[in-house]
């Protein structure tokens, strides 16, 4: 079982940035598509944004365009998600989480097989 680890969470003030990092094998993400979901306190698993494949651009949510940004280093076996002016409603439990190429486009967490154990970001209001 491939095993994705996030870190870099925290808390962070009205405005802040901060920046995650998932750190999988060697090779994981460059056979597959790295994303990031979030679950805030009672709710579901929400998808944040998800690499982009071949020419297309990643993908967003509504919520986080503008403000997030995810990027990836090779060799680093590193994907990142930059997030900036954060708002309280950005608190979450954020997940790195893979899917396939033939399932780029999809937003839903059934589409992705692989999931990290979470980092907590806390934004007080």
């Amino acid at each position: 079982q491939v095993q994705l680890v996030e870190s870099g969470g925290g808390v962070v003030q009205v405005g802040d940035s901060v920046r995650l990092s998932c750190t999988a094998p060697v090779h994981t993400f460059s056979s597959s598509l790295p994303g990031w979901f979030r679950r805030a306190p009672g709710k579901g698993r929400e998808f944040v944004a998800v690499m982009g494949w071949r020419d297309a651009s990643p993908l967003y949510a509504d919520s986080v365009k503008g403000r997030f940004t995810i990027s990836r280093d090779n060799a680093k076996n590193t994907v990142y998600l930059q997030m900036n002016s954060l708002k309280p409603e950005d608190t979450a439990l954020y997940y790195c989480a893979t899917t396939s190429f033939s399932k780029f486009g999809s937003m839903a967490s059934s589409d992705f097989g692989t999931w990290g154990q979470g980092i907590q970001v806390t934004v007080p209001s």
